[in-house]
C-alpha cells in the first residue's frame, strides 16, 4: 500500500472516532461532506446566538434583582423613618398635653388631660415594644408578652384600674416572624377583654401536645356572643387577629375559659415560620 493510501486510511480511521457526527468525512461525496459542514456551521452559530440570548437575559434578571434589593433596602428605610416621625409626634403630642394639665384651671380638665397625655406616651411605648423585634432573629415569647402588657397597662379603658393583668406558662423561644404577630394578637385580644371584662385577664402561654403551641387570652366577662365567627366579624381588631393568625399558619379557637365562665380566645401555632 502506497504512502498515501495509508494516510488516507488512517485520516478516515481517525476522524470516525474523534469528529462530531455532522463534520464527518464522506470522501465518497464531497457534495454531501461539504453540506455537512455548513449544517455543522449554521448548528454552531445557533449555539452562539442562544448563548447570546441566554447571557442577555441572565444580565437583565441580575439587574432586575438590584432593583428588588435596592427597593427592599428603600422601604426599610421609610418604614424605620415613618416610626421615627411617629414617636416624635407622640411625644410632642404627650408633652403639649401634659403642658396643658399643669396650666388648665379646672382641676377635673387638668386631671383628664393628665391620663390623655400619659395614654398617649403607653401608645408610643406599646408601639416600641412591637417594632423592637424587627431585626432580631428570635425572641423569648413569654417575657415579650409580659413587657407588652406592662406597656398596655396604660392605655386600656379608664375602668381598667380593676384589672389584674397576668401572663403565664412556659417559656419559649420563637423566630420574630412569628413573635411578632403574636405581639399583635395578644395586644388586640387584651383591649377587646378590657371592654367587657373587669376583673382577671390572663394571657397564657402552653404546649398543645400533636399541635405545636397556644397562647390564649381569657377574662371573665360575658363571652362570645352565639354564632360569633371572628372571621366573619365585622369589628377592625378581629379582622386584623384572623389575618396575623392566617399569617403565621396557626389555628384560632375561642369559648368560654376554663372555668365555664367569661371568655377565651386561642391561637394555635408552631415555632416554624411559614413560607411565603
Amino acid at each position: 500500500m502506497s504512502v498515501d493510501a495509508l494516510w488516507s486510511s488512517g485520516l478516515r480511521q481517525k476522524t470516525s472516532v474523534q469528529a462530531p457526527a455532522f463534520l464527518q468525512l464522506r470522501p465518497d461525496c464531497p457534495v454531501a461532506f461539504c453540506s455537512e459542514l455548513e449544517r455543522g456551521r449554521k448548528e454552531l452559530e445557533r449555539l452562539t446566538r442562544t448563548e447570546v440570548q441566554l447571557r442577555e437575559a441572565l444580565s437583565r434578571e441580575q439587574v432586575l434583582l438590584d432593583q428588588k434589593d435596592a427597593l427592599i433596602r428603600h422601604k426599610d428605610l421609610m418604614s424605620r423613618e415613618s416610626d421615627h416621625r411617629l414617636m416624635n409626634g407622640l411625644q410632642m403630642v404627650s408633652s403639649l398635653l401634659s403642658l396643658q394639665s399643669r396650666q388648665a384651671q379646672n382641676s377635673k380638665a387638668a386631671e383628664q388631660l393628665k391620663v390623655a397625655a400619659n395614654r398617649i406616651a403607653t401608645i408610643g411605648s406599646v408601639h416600641k415594644r412591637l417594632h423592637a423585634l424587627d431585626h432580631v432573629r428570635s425572641v423569648e415569647l413569654k417575657q415579650y408578652l409580659a413587657d407588652l402588657c406592662q406597656d398596655m397597662r396604660g392605655i386600656l379603658p379608664a375602668e381598667a384600674g380593676q384589672h389584674n393583668l397576668a401572663v403565664e406558662g412556659i417559656a419559649l423561644e420563637v423566630p420574630t416572624a412569628i413573635g411578632i404577630p403574636l405581639g399583635y394578637i395578644v395586644s388586640e385580644l387584651v383591649t377587646n377583654s378590657a371592654k367587657y371584662a373587669s376583673g382577671k385577664i390572663t394571657v397564657r402561654l402552653g404546649l398543645e401536645p400533636g399541635k405545636g403551641y397556644e397562647v390564649s387570652v381569657s377574662d371573665d366577662g360575658p363571652g362570645f356572643r352565639r354564632g360569633f365567627d371572628p372571621k366573619k366579624s365585622k369589628g377592625l381588631g378581629m379582622k386584623i387577629v384572623s389575618s396575623l393568625v392566617n399569617q403565621i399558619g396557626g389555628q384560632s379557637l375561642f369559648g368560654p375559659n376554663h372555668s365555664g365562665r367569661g371568655a377565651r380566645f386561642t391561637v394555635l401555632f408552631t415555632t416554624n415560620e411559614r413560607a411565603g
